[in-house]
């Protein structure tokens, strides 16, 4: 090792660096590479000193060398080389003597030897003067020496009024703006400020004058500036009420208008600290002043109601309370967090219904208030009452007690039995629900409940089959009474939660919803004068008609009418001769009774044939509106616009309930309709003809209970 660095020593002292490189990579030690790249250096062998510096990783000295490698003056070379070497006075000896002597300028004007370059520039470029002048004039800035920056500020302005001079004149006039204010020269400085017109500027400067505690100054600077809190803040110190009242809606600072408003205040200007507290959220000290000075209370309901306002609040109630106004200081109360305070009042001044709705609107009540509430309605015997309040908390055993013991006669409507289904589904407990199946059924008192409470019960347990059941027999009762828009909807809606909960429709349910949605269209389509279709439909529900024993005679009337306008004279002359039958004749309307008749005494059994569409799942033709497949034997759905059976390529659903449609019939149905009757026939929503789509790939054949 020693050997190898006296080789290398001798080979850089006989200027044989190539056998140096030799001994250099051998011996691979960073003082030996160090030693080699100086003496390249010295040497000027740039492509031997670049390649040294690689191996010693120095990448802005390989950079630096590369950008001078093919430079041929070899004082300009030599010159960069001692620049690099940090020998900066041979370098500027060496850049005076080459072809480039500006570099020696270049070089002073990095190294900041201001005085020296400027001096250099006088011979070598006068040109950069200003330049220069205005570099040391920052750099003095920027070390605090504020009377010399005045000086070369003054020395880099420009007078000619080229394009090019703009920005840098402009940067000179701010630097003595910025210096004549911190040498004294306020008005001087203010003025040129103001002619250069640049926001930044007046920014700067309004700064250095605030921190001079010249307020009035730069608060006209801040306004300059636009900056609006500054400018305010610092007119707020000065009192300059007119000033900061036009310049306050353009604050955003909350704690700027709390600091006016409680100067206004102070003053007894309590209205305006009033509106100032209000934009800077001070909701507290807003409704202060509008109970204790302005004698408004309506506003401080307001003020605290807007904020949410907890001590406001407090303020408001007791404010009310002295004013024995119990209704209004219990909902403040509340919003104050202070519910013992409240129930004390409410029970005391006979307020407790009020306390309660307000408790419960409030969302923020706990179990124990309501377990107060339900034991003082407890104690008044108001069971239904006591019994919503004990649900609430979580008193399931005895909410239900005490919502079973409400008379009838003060819920007809059932409420307390809504109720107490909720209490049961919540709960979850055997007992609990064996208890009002046992009611519903009438065990307790003897007297049957409705058959929709058991439903809702079902619904509300999660029995999803029991429930289809029950609404299947509600469903049957509402249609025997004729009542065939709620059995539509009682069906529907029990549809919806099968599917839902991925439950086997029963065919039953399906059956029934689809009689009676074809009967609620046959309306619809013959309005829109689609006679044969509200025809067909009525065929359909015409061939189960003693499903529909409420109106066996109108609804046979109608479809002997519509098949008869339509050219379907034979079905015409069939449900024409069993409406002529002993048990209808009757009960058949006058007016079309001798239509009927002729219809009966000669008869045509001529018959429009109905066109077949192909089947959806086998492609097999199929009558529009039969609804089973003779080939694949599979239950076709129907469309919720005409009835018809659903076909492959003209598939969409509606974009709620996802009953099928035909997209064409549907689409058309809406483009007839005006924006407002633009409704789903099955579940009666909206549907936006945007949301309206055309399935590409509709489902397979649905499965339904037997």
């Amino acid at each position: 090792m020693m050997l190898l660095k006296a080789s290398l020593d001798k080979c850089i002292a006989l200027n044989r660096l190539k056998d140096a490189w030799t001994f250099a990579s051998a011996l691979d030690k960073m003082e030996g590479w160090k030693q080699l790249a100086n003496a390249a250096l010295q040497h000027l062998d740039i492509e031997m000193a670049i390649c040294t510096y690689q191996q010693l990783k120095d990448v802005a000295m390989v950079y630096s060398l590369q950008q001078i490698q093919h430079i041929e003056d070899r004082n300009l070379l030599a010159g960069y080389v001692a620049m690099f070497l940090e020998n900066y006075s041979l370098a500027q000896d060496l850049f005076l003597a080459s072809s480039n002597s500006k570099a020696a300028l270049e070089m002073c004007r990095d190294l900041l030897q201001w005085d020296q370059a400027l001096n250099l520039a006088k011979t070598l470029a006068p040109e950069e003067i200003p330049y220069i002048s205005k570099e040391y004039a920052q750099q003095l800035e920027f070390t605090g020496d504020y009377s010399n920056a005045v000086i070369y500020y003054e020395k880099g302005t420009i007078n000619a009024n080229a394009p090019e001079n703009v920005a840098h004149n402009e940067a000179c006039q701010s630097g003595l703006a910025r210096m004549l204010i911190r040498t004294g020269d306020i008005r001087r400085g203010m003025n040129i400020a103001l002619g250069v017109n640049n926001k930044q500027l007046f920014k700067d400067c309004a700064t250095i004058l605030e921190g001079m505690k010249l307020y009035v100054e730069a608060a006209t600077l801040f306004e300059k500036a636009q900056s609006w809190d500054k400018a305010v803040a610092v007119y707020l110190k000065t009192k300059n009420w007119n000033k900061v009242g036009e310049l306050l809606g353009r604050v955003t600072s909350t704690k700027l208008h709390a600091q006016y408003a409680k100067a206004r205040e102070a003053e007894g200007q309590f209205l305006l600290a009033a509106k100032a507290y209000e934009t800077a959220k001070d909701y507290d000290n807003a409704a202060r002043m509008y109970l204790d000075h302005l004698e408004s209370p309506d506003e401080a309901v307001r003020v605290v109601q807007e904020g949410k306002s907890t001590e406001g609040a407090k303020m408001v109630a007791k404010f009310f309370q002295k004013l024995g106004d119990y209704v209004t200081a219990l909902q403040f109360l509340i919003l104050s967090k202070c519910n013992d305070e409240a129930y004390s009042i409410a029970e005391t001044n006979g307020q407790m219904d009020h306390y309660a709705e307000v408790i419960s609107a409030d969302g923020h009540a706990t179990e124990q208030d309501y377990l107060k509430i339900a034991a003082y309605f407890e104690k008044k015997e108001s069971h239904f009452k006591a019994g919503v309040f004990y649900f609430k908390a979580s008193q399931y055993a005895k909410a239900l007690d005490h919502l079973l013991l409400a008379p009838p006669t003060l819920h007809p409507d059932g409420e307390n039995i809504d109720v107490a289904i909720e209490v049961v589904g919540k709960a979850k407990l055997e007992t609990l629900t064996q208890q009002l199946t046992d009611y519903l059924m009438g065990e307790a008192d003897g007297m049957p409940k409705d058959a929709k409470y058991l439903f809702r019960l079902y619904m509300a347990l999660g029995e999803y089959r029991e429930a289809a059941r029950t609404a299947i027999l509600i469903a049957r009762e509402d249609q025997t009474a004729g009542n065939y828009r709620n059995a539509h909807d009682v069906l529907f809606h029990m549809h919806a939660e099968l599917q839902q909960h991925n439950i086997r429709i029963p065919a039953e349910m399906s059956q029934n919803l689809m009689l009676l949605h074809s009967y609620i269209l046959v309306k619809l389509l013959v309005k829109r004068e689609e006679h044969t279709k509200g025809a067909r439909m009525l065929i359909r529900v015409a061939n189960s008609i003693s499903k529909f024993p409420s109106h066996v005679v109108p609804i046979l009337t109608s479809t002997v009418i519509e098949c008869h306008r339509s050219g379907l004279k034979n079905s015409a002359f069939n449900f024409a001769a069993m409406l002529l039958r002993p048990e209808n004749r009757a009960k058949v309307d006058p007016k079309w009774k001798k239509k009927i008749e002729q219809i009966v005494r000669k008869p045509e059994k001529s018959e429009v044939e109905e066109p077949l569409e192909a089947c959806p799942y086998c492609s097999h033709p199929v009558q529009q509106s039969k609804l089973d497949c003779p080939q694949c034997k599979n239950n076709i759905p129907y469309c919720i616009v005409t009835g018809w059976h659903m076909l492959k390529d003209d598939w969409s659903q509606c974009p709620s309930c996802h009953f099928p449609a035909l997209y064409s019939e549907f689409k058309k149905l809406l483009e007839s309709s005006a924006p407002e009757d633009r409704v789903c026939p099955m579940c009666a929503v909206n549907v936006s003809m945007d949301d309206l789509k055309l399935v590409t790939s509709p489902p397979p054949p649905s499965e339904s209970e037997a």
